[in-house]
């Protein structure tokens, strides 16, 4: 890499993308940099956007909640309003990395990375999150899922970014649920994960419910005819049994170094028998 660029203002910004139209983007690093020092990719130049303190914060807007992307995952644990409006992104980003590496990670970084093991996904794809995409010229509005393609590929044209994610502030499930399994109990990268909104009745029925996985395809998957089949069925073993073995049926894990096919296809079925806490603790 022959110089990196630093810009602080969006105009800046735009005028470093026109005048290096090869150069790679640097949203916090923690993914890319490891890339550059094994040598996986070797980008000539590099933007480095942290600085740019309007892609930044947490903020309510319109009956939404917007945060900027280059808003890093220490400071969304700390904010007040993803504490209390976003529990379930709150849980994922407790358990992403180490304290330096959310110190550096940014929330648009692990977005625009599109690892199917990346841990905000999962609950950013069940709270229905919008990403605005701005050029110098224009910005998009797209849903999460549509700017995912697979893995490590998004839509993001020449000349654009990732500026904004938008959430609906939306309370009205009870249970925000976020788990993942790891070969180990801290810094690990997730081996299946699992993301659940969900409200149960009086009578321990599963009135509503959404659900992600992450680690067992392409992307983040969810299984419609899944939360149709738990919807009006009773929160036990028995009432769950049906759509553990559909969340085996239709996952399509890979197997690598850190798990077998078979032992993530099992592990995603069986996660939804965490739920069962919740109707316990009632």
């Amino acid at each position: 890499m022959s110089h990196a660029l630093v810009p602080t203002k969006l105009e800046e910004l735009w005028a470093y993308i026109a005048e290096n139209p090869e150069a790679m983007l640097c949203a916090g690093g923690t993914d890319l940099l490891v890339k550059i020092r094994s040598r996986s990719v070797t980008p000539d130049c590099l933007i480095c956007l942290e600085r740019l303190d309007d892609l930044k914060g947490v903020r309510f807007e319109a009956g939404e909640i917007i945060i900027g992307a280059l808003t890093t995952h220490r400071e969304l644990l700390h904010d007040p309003i993803v504490q209390r409006d976003l529990s379930i992104l709150a849980s994922a980003v407790q358990n992403l990395g180490s304290p330096p590496i959310r110190n550096m990670g940014t929330l648009g970084g692990n977005i625009v990375t599109a690892s199917p093991a990346g841990d905000t996904l999962a609950p950013l794809y069940i709270l229905k999150a919008r990403l605005k995409i701005r050029s110098k010229e224009s910005s998009r509005s797209v849903p999460i899922e549509s700017f995912i393609l697979g893995p490590g590929k998004v839509d993001l044209r020449a000349g654009e970014i990732l500026s904004e994610i938008a959430i609906n502030q939306d309370s009205r499930f009870t249970v925000n649920h976020f788990e993942k399994v790891g070969r180990r109990n801290a810094l690990a990268c997730s081996v299946v994960s699992m993301a659940a909104l969900m409200n149960i009745a009086e009578d321990n029925t599963i009135s509503e419910i959404r659900l992600a996985w992450g680690s067992v395809g392409p992307t983040i998957m969810r299984f419609g005819d899944v939360e149709r089949l738990l919807e009006g069925r009773q929160l036990t073993v028995r009432g769950i049994e049906d759509a553990i073995r559909k969340v085996q049926q239709s996952v399509s894990p890979i197997a690598d170094t850190r798990a077998s096919a078979d032992y993530r296809r099992d592990v995603a079925g069986r996660l939804l028998l965490r739920l069962l806490s919740y109707a316990s603790s009632r």
